[in-house]
């Protein structure tokens, strides 16, 4: 019984916003490597490409820190249209590196079994 491992794994990010733009407009924003660069600069990525892509709908990146340990993440843009022509944009950001998997430790303390030898 150990608590710590589903406590430890951290959070996914979720932000959402409505936005004035319609919803093609700020797809090609999104998914057009020219227009993104203005606000999601290519070094940030890990790959330029996007890992999926629903076309007006979603695009997924891969991203790396630009500090050690140089931890990646998954960037989630999602679109629908909201009431007055707007568009609804969630960014769902989760890190997604294999070394945190790895690594699992239990607190020094986490009140595991005591166990005493026999004199």
């Amino acid at each position: 019984m150990n608590e710590t491992n589903a406590e430890s794994r951290p959070q996914d990010i979720v932000l959402e916003y409505e936005l004035d733009a319609p919803p093609e407009q700020v797809w090609r924003a999104i998914s057009i490597p020219e227009f993104r660069e203005q606000w999601l600069p290519g070094r940030a990525l890990a790959s330029a490409e996007p890992v999926a892509s629903t076309p007006s709908e979603e695009v997924r990146y891969r991203m790396r820190d630009d500090e050690p340990p140089f931890l990646e993440s998954l960037v989630t843009l999602q679109l629908r249209p909201a009431a007055g022509g707007g568009t609804v944009l969630r960014i769902i950001h989760a890190l997604a590196d294999a070394r945190l998997e790895r690594v699992v430790r239990g607190a020094a303390n986490d009140a595991g079994p005591f166990l005493m030898r026999a004199a």
